[in-house]
């Protein structure tokens, strides 16, 4: 049996670590890895359980996973519940974990994006500095 098949394991990608990612948005992401189904990749914890699991308060969870969600680390989608009385109630996130190879494209594409638009920015910058130059100008 795998060491890592037993349901008190869960493992994380080395690349994690290569995100840009702050401690806590790492632990966020560690305990939604902890928690997901390993066959459908998803989870339902409250903003609550996580902040509890994590020492974060709920607002701040809320940050972190719209973090990781913007940097394709996961995808949420809302959830409701059909309450005994037939009221139907908001449910907790339905988190599911995406490929880590995903997040890593996306990031070295901002990257990319954001070497490109400084390079842009510096074009600029020594045209306006070569027509300050120009005589008459």
């Amino acid at each position: 049996m795998n060491q890592f098949s037993n349901k008190n394991y869960f493992t994380m990608p080395n690349e994690i670590f290569s995100l840009g990612l702050d401690a806590s948005e790492i632990a966020v992401y560690a305990y939604l890895r902890c928690l997901e189904n390993r066959r459908t990749y998803q989870c339902w914890p409250s903003y609550t359980t996580i902040g509890n699991a994590v020492g974060r308060a709920k607002n701040t969870v809320m940050r972190y996973v719209d973090a990781l969600a913007e940097k394709g680390l996961v995808s949420t989608e809302p959830t409701s519940v059909l309450m005994r009385s037939g009221i139907k109630k908001n449910g907790n996130l339905r988190y599911t974990i995406r490929p880590i190879r995903e997040a890593i494209e996306i990031f070295h594409a901002r990257q990319l994006s954001a070497v490109e638009r400084a390079a842009e920015r510096q074009q600029v910058q020594r045209k306006l500095s070569e027509m300050d130059l120009l005589p008459g100008a």
